[in-house]
């Protein structure tokens, strides 16, 4: 890919801000996700939340839940973008994934972080 991949953690009150925190606090790396909180906004505010983050570039957006005002607003916004993948229900294995592997095009990212986080799921 010649254009750098980033990605987007969607979510309600600060959760995606803690989970980018926490991915970074891990793996050392940087400046490459960006969170975007539904609080304090409206429908149209929060559309326009998560198009300034993913600007126009290859992305993956990943949103807390898998229904909700941010996953509608995400699918709203950038459904007819066909360099941004969507996941939901996000996790920090998906993030520490993610962020280890944004060399890759945006589909394909998207699985691998999907796949990762589901793997770490477990009742021990």
């Amino acid at each position: 890919m010649s254009e750098s991949l980033r990605g987007v953690v969607v979510g309600h009150g600060s959760v995606a801000v803690s989970l980018i925190d926490a991915a970074e606090q891990i793996t050392g790396l940087r400046g490459v996700l960006t969170a975007v909180t539904n609080s304090g906004c409206d429908r149209g505010t929060l559309e326009e939340r998560v198009a300034g983050a993913v600007g126009s570039g290859p992305a993956v957006v990943f949103v807390d839940l898998a229904a909700g005002s941010c996953l509608i607003a995400v699918l709203r916004r950038l459904r007819d973008r066909e360099d941004v993948e969507v996941v939901t229900g996000v996790n920090l294995a998906m993030l520490v994934d993610f962020l280890f592997h944004t060399d890759l095009a945006p589909a394909e990212a998207a699985a691998r972080a999907a796949e990762s986080g589901t793997g770490a799921i477990r009742v021990p």
